[in-house]
């Protein structure tokens, strides 16, 4: 059965800590389970020119393993290009309709020196002859793959008419091994699950990763000194934080929209999970729920008035929320199953993803906030920690395969399905960044 109670981890503070470069043990693979019946044709170009520092990476590839692997595309295989134009007017669109291509982006590189190189791309509506749009890119070297992801994100947005999510992340938990001498290791990676890094190597359990809003902080559940603890860690830096290490549980830490405040799960001396928010500047404590029941897994709304969370209060696990400054005003927003659990808040406030059961099998959820009407968007047999793309078009959640722990995403249209596969380690409890900036 899927444990609701996701309950906390502790630590010894890192200071400095800084990402490592192994990343064998959990770098993900990509398999369209399930795609859309007539994905839109498109051809990428490869890109003219070149550059002195990444001659021999390959833009134009990576865009289009980010649209194929969105299952909305199906891109030219290149032994088939009849032309490679560099330049929107270069590109004859009833060559291309005769082709059955729809769209063709095209693209120049250009470097003036080792530490710059520019990206030059523009969009053709080959059914229509017409340029849809252009996209400057200055591509880092240390890191080219982000800026074929900001393309990829451009052609999706021209196309589809929502913001891409190529160019954000996820994190995830890695587990190798069986107990007693599992290992853990907390990842940051694209998300495409390229680009894999270490945040946290640990003997010891990791839990609940969330992500700040700004992208810059994970919090986290550790057990690194063997008690739960809620640390939050810099990015950037490296550097860490213990933020909670309360008697009992120490869990299910969320961030508030304003990135000043953590939600979480305590037990305190008396073992009731509540709900409580803590301000990590001064470190004040505010009690939130306070109910015999077991409350834990608390979701912010994004204007921060109300936390979504879960409770057994009514028998069985199911969602609630409630007023952050009125803690007594509790709604019940669940029914039809008796298991519901681990809400999680679409970017646009319309919609609740969570775990549902049906018969014995554990799977995803999403509940229509106005209506209330719920769609099961899984077929698995233990799926869980669902977790909204920034975009809002697809969930990222953990499942299982031939007993082996996997990630897999969902459409919230539920037309496509991916699976994010490792080969050597258990992968467990995502979540999906948000939007780098404007």
């Amino acid at each position: 059965m899927v444990n609701f109670l996701r309950c906390g981890a502790a630590i010894t503070l890192m200071l400095g800590a800084v990402l490592l470069a192994d990343t064998a043990q959990a770098e993900l693979q990509i398999d369209i389970t399930k795609g859309v019946t007539d994905p839109i044709p498109i051809a990428i170009i490869p890109f003219a020119g070149g550059s002195p520092t990444n001659s021999a990476f390959d833009f134009a590839a990576v865009v289009q393993h980010d649209l194929d692997g969105s299952g909305r595309f199906k891109s030219m295989p290149r032994p088939r290009l009849p032309s490679q134009p560099a330049r929107a007017a270069d590109v004859v669109a009833a060559d291309w309709r005769a082709d059955g291509v729809d769209y063709v982006l095209v693209g120049r590189i250009s470097a003036t020196n080792a530490a710059h190189t520019d990206l030059d791309c523009e969009l053709v509506n080959a059914l229509t002859g017409q340029a849809l749009g252009s996209k400057h890119v200055s591509a880092n070297p240390a890191n080219p793959r982000a800026a074929a992801h900001q393309i990829s994100d451009f052609v999706y947005e021209k196309i589809v008419g929502t913001r891409g999510a190529f160019g954000t992340r996820i994190a995830y938990v890695a587990v190798d091994g069986a107990p007693p001498a599992q290992h853990f290791q907390l990842f940051v990676a694209d998300a495409d699950g390229e680009n894999p890094q270490i945040v946290l190597d640990s003997r010891q359990p990791i839990m609940s990763p969330a992500w700040s809003g700004d992208g810059q902080w994970l919090a986290y559940v550790s057990f690194e000194n063997r008690v739960a603890a809620i640390v939050v860690q810099e990015l950037r830096s490296g550097q860490r934080r213990v933020v909670s290490e309360r008697a009992g549980v120490n869990g299910a830490p969320a961030w508030s929209p304003n990135n000043r405040q953590l939600a979480l799960t305590l037990s305190g001396s008396g073992g009731n999970l509540d709900i409580y928010v803590l301000d990590l500047a001064t470190q004040a404590l505010t009690r939130i729920t306070d109910d015999p029941a077991i409350d834990t897994e608390p979701e912010w709304s994004a204007d921060g008035t109300r936390l979504y969370f879960t409770s057994d209060r009514s028998g069985g696990p199911q969602i609630y929320v409630t007023d952050v400054a009125e803690h007594q005003r509790v709604q019940r927003l669940t029914f039809g199953s008796s298991y519901n659990a681990r809400p999680r808040l679409s970017p646009d406030g319309r919609a609740l993803a969570f775990v549902t059961r049906e018969g014995s099998d554990y799977r995803i959820g999403l509940q229509d906030l106005a209506s209330g009407a719920v769609r099961v968007l899984t077929r698995g047999s233990l799926d869980e920690s669902p977790s909204f793309a920034p975009n809002g078009m697809s969930l990222i959640y953990a499942g299982r395969e031939a007993g082996h722990g996997t990630l897999a995403t969902v459409a919230v249209d539920g037309l496509v399905s991916q699976r994010l596969k490792s080969d050597r380690a258990e992968v467990r409890e995502p979540v999906w960044g948000p939007f780098a900036g404007p």
